[in-house]
C-alpha cells in the first residue's frame, strides 16, 4: 500500500515544487544587497578651543634622589630596600648594600695598621738605642782626644821617639772624634728616614681604614628629608627592552656605583610627568597653563603650569616627548605614583567651520572629506586651518553639508566581504 502511494504521486507536481526552490534560490542571489551604511556628521561653525589633553603621572618636584655609592667602580648587592610608597622621616634608613667586602678591607686596613704602628714604636727605640750608644762613644772619643792632648805636654821632657808616637796618637783620637761626628749626624738621618716610611705605611694603612669605614657607612643610604619612598627601575635587568617597562629594584639586585635606587621626592612641590604625542609639541611652551585633576581625588581641580619640555622619543608611529607640569595648588592628600588627567589650552578660533576629526583623510598630499551628494559620496578637497586631538577646523565647504566619518570604500569593502553587493564611490 505504502509503495501504492509513493509512487502514485503526479510527476508534475514534483516537477514544479522543485521548480519553485530553484526560483526563491535565484531570487536571493539576485536580490539587491542591504544598504551600506555609513556614519555622518554636519559640518558645524562656531568657536572651537583648542586643547591638548594628556594622562600622567605625579612625582614630587626637586626630588632627592638616592644612588649607589661609588665603592671602587664594583657592582653591590642589595640587602634592605623600603617598600614603594613607604613613608619615611628624616634620617630613617631606606636602602642598605652587603658591606662584606668592605668589612673585610676594613679588618685588613686595622691589621696593616696596628703593625705598622708597633713597627714604628720598634723603630722609635731602635733609634733612641743607637743614639745612646753614638753618644756614648762620641764622649769616649773626646776623653781619648783630652788625654792624648795631656801626653803630648810631656813632649819636652821625654824622648822625641816617645813625643812623636805622643802626637801620632792624638792626630789618631782627632780622627776617631771626627769619623764619629759625621757618623752620628749621617746615623740620625738614616734613622729619620727609616721612621717616616714607618709612618708613611702607618697613614696609608689608616687611610684604607678610613676609605672603608666611609664606604660602609655611605653603602646604608638614608633619607634626608620626610618624604614617600619612590623606588627607581633596575636597568641592569635584561627585561623590559623592545618598550617593555623596567621592573623595580627589589632586595637581592646587583646594581652598579652611581646608580639611582630611589627618590624622596619633595612634600611642599608636586609635578605631573607626562608624556604627549609628537604632534601637539608645537602648541606648548614653558610657563603655559594647565588644568590638572587627579583620579584618586575626584570633583577636586588643580592648576599648573608647565616647568619643563622633554626631548621626543618613541617608534616612528608613536613619537611621543616627556612634559613636566609643576602644580601650583598641592594639598596634603597628594601622593607618588597616583594617575592625574590633565588639560593644556592651547587657543581658541571664533565663528569657524568644523568637523570632528575622523572625517578628514589625507592622502598623496591630498587633504579632504567625503562629502555626501546624491549620487554618493564624493571626495571633497579640503584647506586645513588648525587640528586638535578630536576637532578640525577648515575651509571649502558650507555649513550644514554632511560628509563621511569613515571612508565609504572601506565600507564598502567590508560589506563586500560578509556577501553583499559592493556599490563603487563616485570619483573625482
Amino acid at each position: 500500500m505504502k509503495k501504492r502511494i509513493l509512487f502514485g504521486v503526479p510527476a508534475g507536481l514534483l516537477a514544479a515544487a522543485l521548480a519553485g526552490r530553484v526560483g526563491l534560490e535565484v531570487y536571493r542571489a539576485n536580490a539587491p544587497g542591504e544598504a551600506v551604511k555609513v556614519p555622518m556628521t554636519r559640518v558645524r561653525r562656531g568657536d572651537v578651543r583648542f586643547a591638548v589633553t594628556a594622562r600622567g603621572e605625579l612625582q614630587g618636584g626637586n626630588s632627592e634622589t638616592l644612588t649607589a655609592p661609588m665603592t671602587g667602580g664594583r657592582d653591590m648587592v642589595l640587602t634592605y630596600l623600603r617598600d614603594p610608597g613607604e613613608l619615611v622621616q628624616a634620617g630613617e634608613v631606606v636602602a642598605r648594600f652587603d658591606t662584606t667586602e668592605q668589612e673585610f678591607n676594613l679588618r685588613e686596613a686595622e691589621a696593616d695598621l696596628a703593625e705598622a704602628e708597633q713597627q714604628i714604636i720598634q723603630a722609635q727605640a731602635e733609634n733612641e738605642a743607637r743614639e745612646e750608644e753614638a753618644q756614648y762613644a762620641l764622649v769616649r772619643a773626646r776623653a781619648e782626644v783630652a788625654l792624648a792632648n795631656l801626653e803630648t805636654r810631656k813632649n819636652s821632657v821625654i824622648a822625641a821617639i816617645t813625643a812623636r808616637q805622643n802626637l801620632l796618637a792624638l792626630e789618631a783620637a782627632r780622627d776617631r772624634l771626627r769619623q764619629l761626628e759625621t757618623d752620628v749626624v749621617n746615623r740620625k738621618a738614616t734613622s729619620r728616614a727609616g721612621l717616616e716610611i714607618q709612618e708613611a705605611a702607618r697613614n696609608r694603612a689608616k687611610v684604607k681604614a678610613d676609605v672603608a669605614r666611609r664606604n660602609i657607612e655611605a653603602m646604608t643610604l638614608k633619607a634626608k628629608t620626610k618624604g614617600y619612598v619612590a623606588v627607581q627601575q633596575n636597568t641592569m635587568t635584561s627585561f623590559g627592552y623592545w618598550g617593555m617597562q623596567l621592573p623595580l629594584l627589589q632586595v637581592g639586585d646587583t646594581v652598579r656605583a652611581g646608580m639611582p635606587v630611589a627618590q624622596i621626592p619633595d612634600l611642599d612641590t608636586w609635578e605631573v610627568m607626562t608624556r604627549i604625542g609628537e604632534l601637539d609639541r608645537g602648541h606648548l611652551k614653558d610657563g603655559q597653563n594647565a588644568e590638572i585633576e587627579v583620579v584618586a581625588l575626584p570633583g577636586k581641580k588643580y592648576q599648573g603650569k608647565i616647568k619643563n619640555i622633554g626631548g621626543t622619543t618613541g617608534p616612528p608611529w608613536d613619537r611621543r616627548f616627556e612634559c613636566k607640569i609643576a602644580l601650583d595648588n598641592p594639598s596634603p592628600e597628594l601622593r607618588p605614583g597616583m594617575s592625574a588627567r590633565l588639560e593644556i589650552r592651547t587657543g581658541e578660533l571664533g565663528n569657524v567651520l568644523w568637523v570632528p576629526s575622523q572625517a578628514l583623510f589625507e592622502s598623496d598630499g591630498r587633504t579632504f572629506v567625503y562629502l555626501n551628494r546624491e549620487a554618493g559620496f564624493q571626495p571633497q578637497d579640503v584647506t586645513l586651518v588648525r587640528r586638535s586631538e578630536s576637532r578640525v577646523v577648515l575651509t571649502g565647504l558650507r555649513e550644514g553639508q554632511m560628509v563621511a566619518l569613515a571612508s565609504p570604500a572601506n565600507q564598502d569593502r567590508k560589506k563586500s566581504s560578509n556577501g553583499g553587493v559592493m556599490q563603487a564611490v563616485p570619483k573625482t
